[in-house]
């Protein structure tokens, strides 16, 4: 798998991970202006848990696949 096809599968479960949690609008591709007067607790408010959920599915993922090694 190439470089570029890791970085849009991850940035569709970045999507995929906003839209489950209802925070969509705070992802990039839907969120493109400034954020560098924001300050970073607000950022981590509206980005941690998208990131955190993120992990949670790549997990998740993982885990079923080695359930099926057995």
């Amino acid at each position: 798998m190439s470089n570029r096809e890791i970085k849009e599968k991850l940035r569709q479960l970045k999507i995929e991970a906003a839209n489950e949690i209802g925070m969509i609008q705070y992802i990039k591709e839907n969120n493109d202006h400034y954020k560098g007067d924001v300050p970073s607790k607000i950022n981590g408010q509206q980005g941690g848990p998208i990131g955190g959920q993120m992990v949670k599915k790549m997990l998740s993922s993982e885990m079923n696949k080695m359930s099926g090694m057995q």
